[in-house]
C-alpha cells in the first residue's frame, strides 16, 4: 500500500494574540488526512503574515525536532490506516478524469473505468501513480451487467473492497423528439440510467457487508427542468435523481450514503466524499 502522509497544511486559523513585545500572531496548523477524512493534531507556530518563523530562529534544534516528530507521527498514522477504494466510471476524460485524479491525490486507491478510451485511461492511472497513489484501469460498458460485475470483481480482487462509487459515465445523442430514433433514446437510457442502477446495485452488495460506503451519482439540472433536443438525456438524468433518492432511503440504515450531484455543483464532490 502506498503511504500517504497527512503533512499538507490545509487550514490556517488565527489564534489568540499573545502579549509579546514582537506582537506576533500564532496560527493553528491543522493537518487533514485524506485517508481518515478528518483533521489530526493541532500545532501552534508563531507566524508573521503567511510565513512561519520562530522568535529567535526557525533553525532552532528544538523546533526542528518537534516538526520532525509531528511529521513522523502523521506518516505512521497514514500507514496504519487502509486507504479507501474508489471506482469512477467514465474516468478517462472530462469530469470523470478530474474526479479520479482528485481522489488519487487525496489518498484513495482508484479504479479508472473506461469504455473505449484505453490510452487516456492509462494516462490517468499513471498520473495517480505519479502522486504515490495506486490505480488500475478497467475497460467495460456499465450498461452491461457482466461488465459491471467484472469491474467490481477487479476492485475487490485487487484491494479487497469498494468504499466509494462515482457513477459518472454517460453519453448524449441530442436531437429533437420528432427526429429521435428509438436507438438514440435507448442508448442514452441504457448507459446514463441503467448503468447507474447496475453499478449501484453491485457496489452496494459489497458496502452492505461492512455497513459503510459512499455512492455519488452525477446528475444534471436538465433532469429537473428539461432541455430542447435532449428528451432522452433529460429523462435519464431525471431517473438518476429519483433512483438516488430511493436508494438513499433504502440503504440509510446500513450507513451507506447515496447522493447525486449536478454539473453546476461538481466542486462539492470531494467535500461530499470526505463528509
Amino acid at each position: 500500500m502506498a503511504a500517504v502522509t497527512g503533512s499538507n497544511v490545509v487550514a490556517l486559523k488565527p489564534a489568540a494574540r499573545f502579549a509579546d513585545p514582537t506582537d506576533r500572531k500564532f496560527v493553528q496548523i491543522r493537518q487533514w488526512s485524506p485517508i481518515s477524512g478528518g483533521f489530526g493534531s493541532v500545532q501552534a507556530w508563531p507566524c508573521i503574515g503567511l510565513q512561519c518563523q520562530s522568535k529567535r530562529s526557525f533553525a532552532s534544534s528544538g523546533v526542528k525536532a518537534q516538526v520532525a516528530t509531528v511529521e513522523q507521527a502523521s506518516i505512521e498514522a497514514a500507514q496504519n490506516v487502509e486507504a479507501p477504494v474508489a471506482i469512477v466510471t467514465g474516468a478517462s476524460r472530462g469530469i470523470g478524469k478530474a474526479v479520479a485524479l482528485a481522489l488519487g491525490k487525496a489518498g484513495c486507491k482508484v479504479l479508472v473505468n473506461y469504455a473505449r478510451s484505453s490510452k487516456e485511461a492509462e494516462e490517468v492511472s499513471k498520473e495517480i501513480e505519479s502522486y504515490g497513489g495506486q490505480a488500475v484501469t478497467f475497460g467495460g460498458d456499465v450498461s452491461k451487467e457482466a461488465d459491471v460485475e467484472g469491474m467490481i470483481k477487479t476492485a475487490v480482487d485487487t484491494w479487497g473492497t469498494v468504499d466509494i462509487l462515482i457513477n459518472n459515465a454517460g453519453i448524449t445523442r441530442d436531437t429533437l423528439l420528432m427526429r429521435m430514433k428509438k436507438s438514440q433514446w435507448q442508448e442514452v437510457i441504457d448507459l446514463n440510467l441503467t448503468g447507474v442502477f447496475l453499478c449501484t446495485q453491485a457496489a452496494a452488495k459489497i458496502m452492505m457487508k461492512k455497513k459503510k460506503g459512499k455512492i455519488i451519482n452525477i446528475a444534471s439540472v436538465v433532469g429537473l427542468v428539461g432541455n430542447i433536443g435532449q428528451a432522452n438525456y433529460s429523462a435519464a438524468k431525471a431517473g438518476v435523481i429519483g433512483l438516488t433518492k430511493t436508494v438513499a432511503r433504502e440503504y440509510a440504515s446500513r450507513n451507506i450514503n447515496v447522493s447525486f450531484l449536478d454539473l453546476f455543483h461538481s466542486h462539492y464532490l470531494v467535500r461530499m466524499i470526505q463528509g
